[in-house]
């Protein structure tokens, strides 16, 4: 009897010690998942609070740009009525000398005429650009190429003239040399540059009388769908004053930094990008009676001449440059501009609704989604631990923090009047592990500092 007893005895005694563990560890435990609720919900609240400090920052910085861009649109209409009449008959007499189609707006089905403006020097390798854009456009009367040739340089004239009616062939008539200042006598191919840029941009809007155009270098490969995306994102240009140009390339478009399955994703960036670009006739009014003696495209990023306006770009860039060897001596080639990814999967963005991307449309919900999201560092992103697809954010609080974090993951780390590269209201976006991701100031950023530079 007493050993038949046994067994009970022991299966009660570990049922109380069962009891008695979880009387006594239940309490701890309780307060783990307590503390553990209690820090979740202070990220949400965190979260939410920088969420709203960055509407409402938006909101402010959007009433002093409605009050900004009023006065910009005075001034320009007050040069509209000044200029006017010289410009129609110079407008008049250039379709009568090179065609109807100069001068032209739209075509006969409401179309908009897009100049493709090519810039040449000595580069017998134009024609490799030229090749792609002949082939690839759509239509000669929707997209007149006119090459403009710097440097008389005879065997980059003669591949230019192969192409007879294909193109209009201009040059550039002031080769003379150009005064520098003794300091800068090295960057000699800069100042050419931007006096050919300036007088180009005047033939083209001035004397020719086109509305809008691209402008393209030749040394600048296009992805198949070059002329759709311009033709898309056209009616954004024209109808949202906050815009001032489309860009086809994307500064951090490497294949580790995009989304190869997102090609038709674009955005608004205040970093003007360049490296095939389209802009109106109304903004080079504006920028050709002040254009420099140099360095047009950082100068063309300065606060006097973005005026908080911003820019189209990709996720996936349109163009890609194959030229290593030019003024720059090959800067950043290398390490970074032949890793660009070109994009290879054409997109219909014509038949696509791209409203999104009016600034009225834009920014709050841009605004939204970054400051939602959840807030890790770059080594946990470089980690590869985080579950995809919810997007993330890395913060940063001054430019230090901004380079060493850009360096780590491989983004383009400089800033250019303050602003990085592809970034808008200082949030660069990219793709990393599968993972959206936002590098984003704290809730202590007040725009854009030059002084970052």
């Amino acid at each position: 009897m007493r050993n038949k007893s046994i067994p009970f005895v022991l299966i009660l005694l570990i049922v109380w010690s069962i009891v008695i563990y979880f009387l006594f560890l239940d309490r701890p435990i309780g307060n783990e998942v307590r503390k553990e609720n209690f820090v979740n919900q202070m990220i949400k609240l965190e979260r939410a609070v920088e969420t709203e400090i960055a509407l409402n920052n938006e909101l402010l910085t959007r009433l002093k740009e409605q009050r900004l861009h009023k006065k910009q649109e005075e001034v320009i209409e007050e040069q509209k009525h000044v200029e006017q009449p010289i410009q129609e008959e110079k407008q008049n007499d250039n379709k009568f000398r090179h065609g109807i189609s100069l001068g032209k707006k739209t075509l006969n089905d409401g179309s908009p005429i897009i100049a493709i403006l090519v810039f040449s020097c000595n580069r017998v390798s134009v024609k490799r650009c030229l090749d792609q854009l002949i082939s690839l456009r759509p239509s000669a009367e929707q997209f007149p190429i006119i090459v403009s040739q710097d440097c008389d340089d005879q065997p980059t004239a003669n591949v230019i003239k192969s192409y007879k009616d294909q193109l209009l062939h201009i040059k550039q008539p002031d080769q003379s040399d150009i005064e520098i200042p003794l300091r800068e006598k090295k960057f000699k191919g800069y100042f050419k540059i931007a006096r050919h840029y300036g007088w180009a941009l005047n033939q083209v809007f001035i004397e020719f009388g086109y509305q809008t155009a691209i402008v393209v270098e030749d040394d600048l490969d296009i992805s198949s769908d070059f002329f759709e995306y311009f033709l898309g994102t056209y009616q954004l240009l024209v109808n949202d004053k906050s815009l001032w140009c489309v860009s086809a390339w994307n500064d951090n478009g490497k294949e580790t930094l995009v989304d190869e399955q997102a090609p038709h994703l674009l955005y608004r960036t205040d970093f003007f990008p360049g490296l095939g670009w389209m802009l109106t006739r109304d903004l080079w009014l504006e920028l050709g009676p002040k254009w420099p003696r140099a360095y047009w495209d950082d100068w063309i990023r300065h606060p006097e001449q973005r005026k908080n306006r911003a820019c189209i770009r990709p996720e996936l860039s349109r163009t890609r440059t194959f030229g290593k060897i030019g003024v720059s001596n090959g800067l950043f080639y290398e390490k970074h501009l032949k890793f660009i990814m070109l994009n290879k999967k054409f997109v219909p963005f014509t038949k696509m609704n791209l409203t999104y991307l009016l600034k009225d449309n834009y920014d709050i919900n841009f605004v939204k989604e970054v400051f939602q999201s959840r807030v890790v560092n770059s080594s946990v992103l470089k980690s590869g631990k985080i579950i995809p697809p919810s997007p993330i954010r890395i913060r940063y609080n001054n430019p230090i923090e901004y380079k060493m974090t850009a360096k780590k993951l491989g983004l383009m780390d400089d800033f250019k009047s303050g602003v990085p590269r592809t970034g808008y209201r200082g949030i660069v976006t990219f793709f990393y592990n599968k993972l959206r991701v936002y590098l984003a100031p704290g809730y202590k950023w007040n725009g854009y500092d030059i002084a970052w530079s």
